[in-house]
């Protein structure tokens, strides 16, 4: 798989059970290569993905038309920060109001950085000239140096999709922690979470368990480092006014 931190189209799926009924309008503003959109065709949702990669893009799109399934199903090409200005540009200025988001923003600039010495999916995609993060982009998340600059982008984007959700929508971040190559654990979930709360009502967290994910012995035996696999779900709910 070209793209380097796909999420499963299984967990798309019972969130967006979950949270939506068949018909729904569900959006993902970090899309990649369209795994939400997959899961919305399979069970009746319809949906629209923005992505800044036009090579994701194009991955997605090929993906969603081999899949069977109903309703509307649309991945485009562009910046988030832009959500509002794209979609009302592709429904001609009579966007839906979308009942559910659920995204996976880059986990700040991880992909970037090498953390480990063993087998890593990061080391062994190298060795398979696959690729190891998103795009050199000045657009991309995954490209911010600073820490606390990137929980502030993240959460003025997520923000910025507030016109364009129903009353009562909710919305599904899923974020994980990142130890840092100082060893330092940088609390992303915790911080988003945070910072998203002053502008919606925090709701509560699922956890996602990657069970596919290798086990390795990161520190020893010199220090401690924890395998971590697991991710957070952050659920949040458009504010009443």
């Amino acid at each position: 798989m070209s793209h380097p931190a796909k999420f499963p189209e299984e967990l798309v799926r019972h969130l967006v059970t979950y949270f939506t009924k068949e018909d729904g309008w569900v959006l993902d503003p970090f899309a990649g290569v369209g795994s939400t959109l997959v899961a919305c065709k399979e069970t009746g949702r319809n949906a629209i993905g923005i992505e800044l990669c036009g090579e994701f893009v194009e991955i997605g799109q090929n993906m969603i038309q081999k899949v069977e399934g109903i309703g509307h199903q649309a991945l485009l090409l562009g910046n988030s920060a832009n959500a509002t200005k794209l979609i009302s540009q592709y429904f001609k200025g009579k966007p839906p109001l979308f009942d559910y988001v659920i995204t996976s923003p880059p986990y700040w600039n991880m992909l970037r950085k090498s953390r480990g010495g063993n087998d890593s999916v990061h080391r062994i995609r190298q060795e398979e000239g696959l690729k190891q993060y998103y795009s050199d982009s000045a657009d991309d998340l995954g490209n911010i140096v600073d820490y606390q600059a990137y929980i502030e982008e993240v959460s003025r984007i997520v923000t910025g999709l507030k016109p364009v959700l129903s009353e009562r929508a909710y919305l599904t971040i899923v974020v994980q922690n990142m130890r840092d190559v100082d060893g330092i654990l940088k609390p992303i979930a915790w911080d988003l979470a945070c910072k998203l709360s002053d502008e919606y009502d925090l709701r509560q967290e699922m956890i996602w368990c990657q069970d596919n994910k290798k086990l390795g012995c990161w520190g020893y035996p010199t220090t401690y480092v924890s395998n971590v696999h697991h991710h957070y779900c952050i659920n949040l709910q458009k504010r009443r006014i």
